[in-house]
């Protein structure tokens, strides 16, 4: 189960990379605009905002997240998978921002993104490329303790994703023009209390499916004992952490109509 509150407490640092992305499509009148993983809807609510002609539409697999985007608003917003979803023939632009590393095998999805969307399409990706951090290492090497080792052995906490150039690959190869990059983005991080900062992002995101797995009486002990850890690896200087983050970028623009094969 996802939390909207959980996940929205670095709700600016979050936000940057959507923005970024975003920032790099040129469409001017889209007919129809997709927004993948849309969380709780906030960000998804900017599209409509900026094509306010467009059909928008936002989908997320988890129903937490749609009761809270689905308060209101001129977006459409419904439970999905992406991993099943398929392109109206009028959508003209698909956003997917951090979403594609939680899919098991999702670069077999993008070139069925490409036929499907409306030609001349816009198709903007971006994935998080931080799964060898220090604090992805901390977690894993925990997980992988005796203790937690049955309980946690199955939850997949290691993912791999593309890189940017590997993506742009991916694209490429289905005829598309492409602009990808990657960003390390610097989060400075306040410290508040005696809970590290980095937990408390973590347990947006990634310690999610590690507390879903765990008894309940388990968890606190788990989350205490990663704390410490990410405290060694990400030292507290002037009430701040600074907390590297690395992300991958793609926008890419699907074949015009007489391009196809």
């Amino acid at each position: 189960m996802w939390d909207p509150e959980t996940y929205q407490r670095y709700g600016d640092e979050r936000s940057r990379p959507f923005f970024d992305l975003t920032a790099r499509i040129t469409a001017a009148t889209p007919r129809r605009v997709v927004d993948l993983g849309c969380g709780p809807g906030d960000l998804t609510t900017t599209l409509a905002s900026r094509w306010p002609d467009a059909r928008v539409e936002g989908l997320d697999s988890s129903p937490e997240m749609i009761a809270k985007a689905g308060a209101g608003g001129p977006v459409t917003f419904a439970v999905g998978d992406v991993r099943t979803w398929e392109p109206a023939p009028d959508t003209d632009v698909l956003v997917s921002n951090a979403v594609l590393q939680w899919v098991p095998g999702h670069e077999e999805l993008l070139p069925a993104w490409v036929r499907g969307a409306a030609p001349g399409a816009t198709i903007a990706i971006q994935v998080p490329g931080n799964f060898d951090a220090p604090s992805h290492r901390a977690l894993h090497a925990l997980a992988s303790e005796p203790r937690w080792r049955d309980a946690l052995g199955g939850v997949g906490l290691i993912r791999r994703v593309p890189d940017f150039e590997a993506y742009a690959r991916i694209f490429t190869g289905a005829g598309c023009t492409v602009d990808a990059w990657a960003t390390t983005y610097l989060h400075p991080l306040p410290a508040h209390g005696a809970e590290h900062p980095v937990l408390r992002w973590m347990d947006g995101t990634a310690l999610r499916p590690v507390k879903a797995a765990l008894p309940a009486a388990d968890w606190p002990v788990f989350r205490t004992s990663l704390g410490e850890r990410l405290a060694e690896a990400y030292p507290v200087e002037n009430g701040l952490v600074l907390f590297p983050f690395h992300r991958n970028f793609v926008v890419a623009r699907t074949p015009q109509e007489d391009a196809r094969p």
